[in-house]
């Protein structure tokens, strides 16, 4: 049931999106379809993107209050705990709608992930064309005639893991100093956010080169997106907090 409504819900439209845009690109290059399907989706995910910046931003504000809170009530958890949140309350900052926004987007994602992986280009799978979606009379598989994106690619797959170190990097708050008597909490946290920086591009160029050259360059476009969209909005967002 629930495999079936993501197919019918994500999956589909965006298989069909994907196939719309290789008869319309020049040469039925798949490689561009696959950069212009992932840009289109991103900026169709972009105002979540930008909730979560803002958000990311506002709590980054307020991290001074909380420590101060954390310090009167050090020996309270339970106090301290409630005065975060009512203070949270009180400046209109849900900490919690990041990982709310994340959920959102994770369908949309996968979709798009396994329209490349699992596609089946050149060949089309006609049963789930929509009745208006043009059929590609030819399907170019080389992007800009380069490289076959059906095909492995350890260079677009290199390409995939250093933009994707770059994007966690950028993502990422910066990882704080360990200090002198570290908690299991502070441990785990360092111990994810290491993993997350260093262990996460190898896996994306693993994965991305044992696939396709496809996978790998929606990757790459995924990450540089990402990038320069973290870029714009949280500059766009300090000069507004520096306006004030």
């Amino acid at each position: 049931m629930i495999s079936e409504i993501f197919t019918i819900t994500f999956f589909n439209p965006l298989y069909n999106g994907l196939i719309f845009l290789i008869s319309i690109v020049p040469f039925a290059d798949v490689g561009m379809a696959v950069i212009l399907l992932t840009v289109f989706v991103k900026l169709i995910l972009f105002p979540f993107s930008l909730k979560m910046v803002k958000t990311q931003l506002a709590v980054k504000q307020l991290e001074p209050e909380i420590t101060k809170l954390k310090e009167i009530h050090k020996n309270d958890r339970q106090e301290q705990a409630r005065k975060t949140m009512a203070l949270y309350k009180e400046k209109g900052v849900n900490p919690f709608s990041g990982f709310l926004l994340i959920l959102v987007q994770i369908p949309v994602i996968f979709a798009l992930y396994f329209v490349f992986s699992r596609g089946g280009l050149p060949e089309i799978n006609t049963d789930i064309l929509y009745s208006f979606t043009a059929i590609p009379k030819n399907i170019n598989m080389n992007f800009l005639g380069l490289m076959d994106v059906s095909a492995k690619s350890i260079v677009f797959a290199l390409f995939a893991g250093i933009t994707q170190f770059f994007q966690i990097k950028f993502s990422l708050p910066p990882l704080k100093e360990r200090s002198d008597k570290p908690s299991m909490k502070e441990d785990l946290a360092r111990s994810f956010h290491i993993q997350m920086r260093y262990v996460m591009p190898i896996i994306v160029t693993v994965v991305a080169y044992a696939i396709s050259g496809a996978i790998a360059l929606y990757w790459v476009t995924s990450n540089l997106f990402a990038i320069g969209q973290e870029v714009f909005v949280r500059k766009k967002i300090k000069n507004k907090y520096e306006n004030k």
